[in-house]
Order: structure tokens, then sequence, then C-alpha cells
């Protein structure tokens, strides 16, 4: 771990009003004294909603010259910006079939999850950030995954070009692609690191917020994290242990896309 007489890194957590990125910005605040937090949000609601802050920047990803203030200074940036596809009103459960969705107008994943994700990316090279933790998701591999029918928004092909445009940016980067995110405690299994979507034909295909969140954090800490990619998924709790060595979990991992 970094001596104590080196200064804290200061870390920029985007999409800090979401449920996710919600969850590390509050560990980083937790962790004041390894960590300096800053997080990035879109409207004045939402920075209220993260407590409001000074160190709680509003910015609209889409465009990049809002963005050099948030990132100017930050050692590392943690990328939890996503599209979020909105439900049709009038969809009545009772009736059976699936519920139609939508991005709004502006919103879809090629404006938030590529262009958004690429204008960060340029941001904190430009600002000499040495370190960018993206999160994006499992599925990218299959271009007919279910998810990028929503809203005919392709959402995990445009999360997958911002991750290559990352991984080829020149800037140490950690790619995590989580399974499906549950609403769950954090640290109490045992996460399961994987790559091409291997993971996704198994039994072990989700993991808490929570988890995904220390992933990020842990990820800042260690050399083994740096320059990879990896998909990320957890056991149900009680089965096999709870993962405490981080350095370990990393070590695993030797895909850099």
């Amino acid at each position: 771990m970094a001596d104590s007489a080196a200064p804290r890194p200061t870390v920029l957590v985007t999409g800090a009003g979401g449920r996710t990125g919600q969850i590390v910005y509050n560990k980083l605040k937790e962790r004041s004294e390894q960590f300096v937090a800053r997080g990035l949000v879109r409207s004045e609601e939402s920075k209220q909603k993260i407590g409001g802050t000074d160190d709680v920047y509003i910015a609209d990803i889409r465009d990049a010259d809002h963005l050099a203030p948030a990132v100017q200074g930050a050692d590392a940036l943690i990328i939890l910006t996503s599209a979020v596809p909105k439900m049709k009103p009038g969809f009545d459960p009772s009736k059976g079939g699936r519920p139609e969705f939508y991005y709004e107008d502006g919103m879809y994943p090629e404006q938030v999850d590529w262009i958004g994700q690429k204008n960060q990316i340029d941001a904190a090279k430009a600002a000499g950030v040495k370190h960018v933790v993206l999160v994006g998701s499992m599925g990218g591999t299959n271009p007919n995954h279910p998810l990028n029918s929503l809203g005919n928004g392709n959402i995990l092909v445009w999360k997958r070009k911002a991750e290559q445009y990352l991984a080829d940016s020149g800037v140490p980067y950690t790619i995590i692609r989580p399974g499906g995110l549950q609403d769950k405690d954090g640290g109490l299994r045992e996460l399961i690191v994987g790559k091409n979507d291997e993971l996704l034909q198994t039994e072990t295909k989700t993991i808490p917020r929570a988890d995904v969140a220390e992933v990020c954090v842990q990820a800042l800490q260690y050399e083994e994290a740096k320059c990879k990619a990896f998909d990320l998924a957890s056991k149900p709790e009680g089965v096999g242990t709870p993962t405490k060595d981080f350095k370990a979990l990393f070590s695993q991992i030797t895909a850099r896309f």
C-alpha cells in the first residue's frame, strides 16, 4: 500500500447520482484517509441527493467542454455513467407480454455510453489522469443480446465501443463488465472474474452493486488491475468464501480486452 506520507489520490466518480455510482462515491468519502473524492452528476437535484458538497460537480458528459473543471487535478477517474431505458406507460403485467422501453431524446446509448464516455476519456487524458476505471457490462460479445433491442438503443454495442476506445487510449485502464446488478449487501460473496461473456453460460452471472463498487475502489490500489478487462459476477451468498484479497482476484486476470 502507499506510504502514509504520500499525497492521497484525488478520484472523480462520474454517474455519482446513479445507483452504483453513489455507492462508489460514498466508499471513497468513507476512506478519506486514502482518497480525496469528487463526484460528477448531471443535475442540481442529483447533487443534493448525494449530499450537495463542493466536491460534487454538475456537468453534461455529452458536452466535452463541460468536463474539464471536474477532471482537473484528478489522479483517477471511475466512469459509471450509463443511458437508462424508461418503461413506456400503460403496461399491464396482468395481461402478459412484455413492457416496451424507450430512451429520452438525446439520452440514447450512442450519446451517453459512447459520446459521453469518449468525452470523459479524452478529458481525463488531457488532464493527465493516471488511471481510468470503466464499468461496462457483460453481454457485449453478442450483438444480438436482448438488451440491445431495448428502445432500439444497442446499448451494449455502444458500451463496448467506449471500452475499446479506452483500451486504445494509452491511459492505464481497468474495464469491469459486471453481470446482472442486484441491490444487495456487499462483502458477503465470493467474487468470480471471467472473460468473453463465458460466465453468462453459467449459473453465476449476477453481482450486488455494492460488490461492483468495492472492486472499482480496490482497482485503484493494485498494479495487478491495470490495463486489464474482465467480467465480474459472484457466487450465491453462503457458497464459497467472501472475497477479501483483491490483489489475488486481479492477479487471475490476463485479458487486456
